[in-house]
């Protein structure tokens, strides 16, 4: 893999360009790795990034049924935080957001990692007292945060209004090294070493049965054609349940549609992140300038990458009354991505009853900011039999009755 920098774009302007690499290989798939990773988005690249970095396993193969970061990597609206309430979970996004930090030069890629700050706004005085709680919380678990008053709200974000008749802002939950980063380079730049340490990412390359002897598992069918592996991790979002069901096992998820929309590009006017779980939406702006808007889940099940429309209508109505100048803004594009979601809105990083296979699943809506710790969380699983920042996320806790309650800290309801 030849290196980005200065001196590489100067030498390749004296020659025209020619000269760039493939950022990643496009190999045909071999007949047996010691890992297979089933989803090509950031989390199961990410995973196939810290077996070879971290524990040297570079025969691995990164299968996806569509195309690189096609699914919810490339969807969603790019928030980085890890001011939750629970100490597994504090612990595990902690380790996301220092991994953000250092991810630039750690892949020689820039994921434009912005730490610009994230507000998550209290509109009700359930609200302040529970982001109250949340900010000790998070002293105690080492996660720098503050509780900043309604003032220092209109500081950092000047376009808010703090007066709206339903949803006044009562301050909030200020974590200073949150913010965003492109999604899409994320995905690339793990591919892309990925691709330099020897792993093979195979797109379009459909999984259709998980073949398993004395149960273990001992490879998967593919549309091209049959693969055998050592181990196997399951990294599919939306999709967990369906491939679960070819592994032989269920999982306790459902899987719903998430909606999000970007306006029309203006100037900057806003460069930090609001997060409001009453008004069900959140905000930030992106590099392009275009308002990002995010919103809930929609209220049933359903396979569709679409949100709709009536949730797009509640979301937008409520921002403009928490921002107004958006209702000058034209709406440009609208999508959806398919989360699954768990019954105590915490992730399940697991082994499985099926030997060999190891889950991934249950980010809801909080997955683009997991990917880093969520990766190498998973690599050492895989790896190990054992993670420190795993243990908890068990699927067997929900047999046992140990929840991680995370509604309140997703930051917007699911």
């Amino acid at each position: 893999m030849k290196r980005y920098s200065a001196f590489a774009i100067a030498r390749e302007a004296t020659r025209y360009h020619s000269g760039w690499e493939r950022a990643w290989r496009a190999p045909e798939p071999k007949t047996k790795y010691d890992a297979i990773i089933i989803g090509a988005g950031g989390h199961g690249l990410a995973t196939a990034y810290y077996l070879g970095k971290n524990f040297g396993i570079t025969n691995v193969a990164i299968i996806e049924k569509g195309w690189l970061g096609g699914g919810n990597t490339g969807r969603n609206t790019t928030i980085i935080r890890s001011n939750y309430l629970q100490d597994p979970s504090a612990a595990i996004y902690e380790k996301s957001r220092s991994l953000y930090e250092t991810m630039s030069q750690d892949l020689n890629y820039n994921v434009m990692f912005s730490p610009r700050g994230v507000i998550m706004l209290a509109q009700t005085h359930h609200e302040v007292r529970g982001y109250q709680r949340t900010a000790h919380a998070n002293a105690l678990q080492g996660v720098p945060t503050e509780w900043i008053n309604p003032q220092r709200v209109k500081e950092l974000c000047p376009i808010i209004n703090l007066e709206g008749p339903r949803y006044p802002v009562l301050g909030g939950l200020w974590q200073a090294r949150g913010g965003t980063a492109r999604h899409d380079a994320v995905a690339w730049g793990y591919a892309r070493a990925c691709s330099d340490m020897g792993m093979d990412v195979i797109q379009q390359c459909e999984v259709t049965n998980i073949r398993r002897e004395g149960g273990k598992v001992v490879g998967v069918d593919t549309t091209k054609g049959a693969i055998d592996c050592d181990k196997l991790g399951i990294v599919v979002a939306g999709h967990s349940g369906d491939l679960a069901n070819m592994a032989g096992f269920r999982l306790p998820l459902e899987s719903v549609a998430l909606q999000a929309l970007v306006s029309e590009p203006i100037k900057p006017a806003m460069d930090v992140v609001i997060m409001a779980n009453t008004v069900h939406g959140y905000l930030s702006q992106s590099d392009k300038g275009e308002m990002v808007i995010g919103g809930g889940t929609d209220g049933y099940n359903n396979y569709t990458q679409r949100g709709s429309f009536h949730h797009v209508e509640e979301t937008v109505r409520a921002l403009n009354e928490t921002f107004p100048m958006l209702s000058r803004l034209k709406m440009l594009r609208q999508w959806g991505g398919i989360v699954d979601v768990t019954g105590d809105r915490s992730p399940i990083l697991s082994k499985t009853p099926v030997d060999g296979v190891f889950i991934n699943c249950g980010w809801g809506t909080g997955g683009f900011k997991a990917i880093p710790g969520s990766g190498w969380a998973m690599a050492e699983l895989m790896a190990k039999g054992s993670s420190p920042l795993t243990d908890a996320f068990g699927m067997e806790r929900f047999i046992e009755g140990r929840f991680i309650d995370e509604s309140v800290a997703a930051g917007v309801a699911h």
